[in-house]
């Protein structure tokens, strides 16, 4: 062999996308010049598949694990996927929530070689050139974050890039995207996270985070880039923190094909479990008191699909507004409050009708009055507050509501708004409980948002759509809602494929209904399946 054949060899099994390991065949071996660089053995991607589970099982935690199924994806895509795919129950914890957020923690720590890209503020006017690689050719899907607000987390610089990688995996494995047609990205502004910039293992930039106008300024750069380069591209925004979530949405999903999925993604799933809730509970939408804890992007995202979905069964503006409340970190919410932003001052309440209620030394009405008052039915938590559905706001809840549909939504688990097994006993069993993060309690739904965001950009891609509008993910939420099973309120996680075929059909139909893709387009399922990778040899 030449010196360039030894060269091509070992870049095939260097390459993720092109390495399979002890599977490369005898015959296949002779002509890549691959004999001596792999053990003589010949395998098979189930063999694979075995070892790497025996491999697992023996590890002590789930962080480790996390770990070694990275270090897999960035050694053989293939494999990975296949790995994951098979067992969704059990990997999805694994490869995305609640275990990224401590492998976003400890990202630092643990990161060996390059996955996506990392666009930091110093090289702002390398954009372009960084995207120009010929091997991001085959780019549809980008999934982007600043790293500001991780899960409940808070801000965590360039370990935020956890999540972009995370989500993309879930693409692969739900939707079929291939993984050469991913790529995850990291906007290093900065942190404002001193821990994370003290640490000397800490890989990105060591600022304070930019702000403001240079902020906005660099961000538009990218955007740009992004169109000139992937001309139909989906970009999907995540981990924005609030004060700059909504703003990137509105000014940019004109543009180009985006969206942000801790707003409408969130919103999606959260009102698609409510759909199917309440079907249950024989009470329709617009007689449900619809309570609010966390008014931050998702909170308010959550909110505004439940306005608009409340006006969809036939109730105007008004009275759909006096369907929900919200409280948030400084009580409920009121218009005579400052510092509102303006998706919070479309939910306050006027103080005069809520004059009589107690209030705190502070002056703000808690949540536990809130609900003493109110007697919600139902009770969604978008807040990152541990332990805030108290037994005391539970059973007063329960108190006055046959069925309670109480939703602590937010993640990891350590920043869960209550334990499952806590709010099945403090409402005597009555509760249909849907959480963010998977509790392995019973009859209890995970309600993650991997049920909505594949299918979405799937439908989007299959029929070529060029916007992103609400009514596609209204028709995805109500889709959604559809589908509960016997014993949950969503169908089980190994149903995730075709959870996200059958959404992308809708979506894909909804995009021709609301002129944002041509009347030929592809819509029909067998046709949006034939677009979906499998990962085999």
């Amino acid at each position: 062999m030449s010196p360039a054949a030894h060269a091509a060899a070992r870049a095939l099994l260097a390459d993720p996308l092109t390495n399979k390991g002890t599977a490369f065949t005898e015959a296949e071996r002779d002509l890549l010049g691959l004999h001596g660089l792999l053990p003589p053995h010949v395998g098979t991607l189930d063999s694979q598949i075995e070892r790497r589970r025996r491999a697992l099982a023996g590890m002590p935690d789930d962080f480790h694990r996390y770990s070694f199924l990275r270090e897999l994806q960035d050694s053989n895509e293939i494999l990975f996927h296949a790995l994951v795919q098979r067992d969704l129950p059990a990997m999805l914890p694994l490869v995305y929530t609640p275990t990224v957020g401590e492998g976003c923690e400890r990202f630092s720590e643990i990161w060996r070689r390059p996955r996506g890209l990392f666009l930091s503020w110093p090289n702002r006017h390398r954009i372009a050139d960084i995207l120009a690689d010929p091997a991001l050719d085959r780019v549809k899907v980008i999934v982007v974050s600043d790293g500001e607000r991780i899960l409940g987390l808070g801000d965590q610089g360039a370990g935020g890039m956890g999540i972009p990688i995370g989500k993309l995996a879930l693409y692969t494995a739900c939707a079929g995207i291939h993984p050469a047609e991913v790529l995850p990205i990291l906007l290093d502004v900065g942190t404002d996270n001193a821990a994370r910039r003290d640490d000397p293992l800490y890989v990105g930039w060591r600022n304070p985070r930019i702000r403001g106008a240079e902020y906005d300024a660099f961000v538009e750069d990218f955007v740009t880039a992004v169109a000139d380069r992937f001309p139909g591209v989906l970009l999907q925004w995540e981990d924005f923190a609030g004060h700059n979530a909504y703003r990137l949405l509105e000014r940019y999903r004109d543009r180009l094909l985006s969206f942000n999925d801790d707003i409408q993604g969130t919103a999606a799933t959260a009102v698609g479990t409510l759909l199917s809730a309440i079907e249950r509970t024989g009470m329709a939408l617009t007689e449900q008191r619809i309570l609010l804890f966390g008014a931050g992007a998702a909170g308010c995202g959550i909110a505004d699909m439940l306005l608009q979905t409340l006006q969809a069964e036939g109730l105007d503006e008004a009275q759909a507004r006096s369907r929900i409340w919200a409280v948030d970190r400084d009580g409920l919410i009121l218009s005579d409050m400052d510092g509102l932003s303006p998706a919070q001052t479309e939910l306050a309440r006027d103080p005069d009708d809520v004059a009589a209620w107690t209030r705190t030394a502070h002056g703000a009405i808690d949540l536990f009055d809130t609900v003493a008052n109110v007697r919600p039915t139902v009770l969604i938590g978008a807040s990152g507050q541990h332990g805030a559905f108290t037994e005391a706001v539970v059973r007063t809840m329960a108190q006055a509501v046959a069925q309670p549909v109480i939703f602590p939504l937010s993640n990891p688990v350590s920043r869960a708004e209550a334990h499952p097994g806590d709010l099945h006993r403090w409402s005597a069993g009555r509760a249909l409980i849907g959480t963010g993060s998977p509790f392995g309690v019973a009859g209890v739904t995970q309600v993650n948002n991997v049920y909505i965001f594949p299918g979405v950009g799937l439908g989007a891609l299959a029929a070529g759509a060029t916007k992103i509008t609400d009514t596609m993910f209204m028709a995805a939420a109500k889709a959604l809602g559809a589908m509960g099973g016997d014993d949950t309120l969503l169908p089980p996680i190994e149903r995730l494929r075709d959870v996200a075929l059958d959404i992308a059909v809708v979506v894909a139909k909804q995009a021709v209904a609301d002129g944002v893709a041509s009347a030929d387009a592809v819509t029909d399922r067998d046709g949006i399946a034939a677009q979906m990778w499998t990962p085999t040899y």
